[in-house]
């Protein structure tokens, strides 16, 4: 397997907020394999009948009151309960992945020298994470896309990045190598003229390492980082100890 090149580390911090768990911004070497890339509440209606008058008796008056429609009750924006996005960081040429579990989201930006993690929440259809520092993500759901911005160490890019299905997505590995934590993570996209494009980083301590490949049909299988064996896991295996 081979392994990348060098890389530049953009923010001196290796490891997020206590909240995220993992390193939010840090240098890292990436992979690239194959290129190619509402009706209103209606009035309450009433209608009276006159009393009718008789010379031998006088019948009470009769009112027949309508009962007023049910006001139309509000559609609320369904909740996203599962999906995954993936796709290219306009003006910066990186990747970006997102995911969402039951309101829960989690979201990797890497472009071979930076990278970083985020977490937060969909909404309404309407994704909000944050990561190290003040970089954040934001994006707008719908159509099968998700459309927004990353800003990360000063600048800001946006993206739209459409819906994927596995392989395609997210996946970290992490295990203790010599007292310290090895964190590596890796976005994998399929090329719809074949094979697949993917970036990664991997991290120990503070230190940046080489990262290798994942295979792109099978991106759980393990591998080798820093002469450890890792186990890459998808989204659905990590998201919970991150949120």
């Amino acid at each position: 397997m081979s392994r990348l090149g060098p890389v530049i580390t953009l923010a001196a911090g290796a490891v997020l907020a206590a909240g995220l768990g993992v390193a939010s911004i840090n240098a890292a070497p990436a992979a690239d394999n194959t290129a190619a890339n509402t009706a209103a509440e209606a009035p309450s209606a009433e209608e009276t009948t006159p009393a009718q008058e008789n010379t031998t008796e006088s019948p009470p008056a009769a009112t027949n009151t309508a009962q007023p429609s049910p006001s139309p009750s509000r559609t609320e924006p369904k909740k996203i309960t599962r999906a995954d996005y993936g796709g290219r960081v306009k003006g910066n040429g990186g990747l970006i992945a997102l995911s969402i579990r039951n309101g829960k989201a989690i979201g990797y930006f890497c472009d071979g020298r930076t990278e970083a993690w985020f977490k937060g929440k969909e909404s309404a259809g309407e994704l909000s994470l944050t990561g190290f520092g003040s970089a954040k993500v934001t994006a707008a759901l719908g159509g099968g896309k998700a459309r927004g911005t990353v800003a990360l160490g000063g600048e800001k890019w946006s993206f739209v990045a459409p819906t994927v299905v596995k392989p395609s997505g997210l996946y970290r590995a992490t295990a203790i190598v010599r007292g310290a934590k090895l964190r590596a993570g890796w976005i994998v996209l399929k090329n719809p003229q074949g094979g697949f494009t993917q970036v990664g980083a991997a991290v120990l301590g503070e230190e940046q390492l080489d990262i290798p490949r994942l295979d792109g049909e099978r991106p759980t299988t393990p591998l080798t980082v820093d002469d450890t064996t890792v186990y890459p896991k998808d989204v659905d295996g990590f998201i919970e100890e991150m949120s």
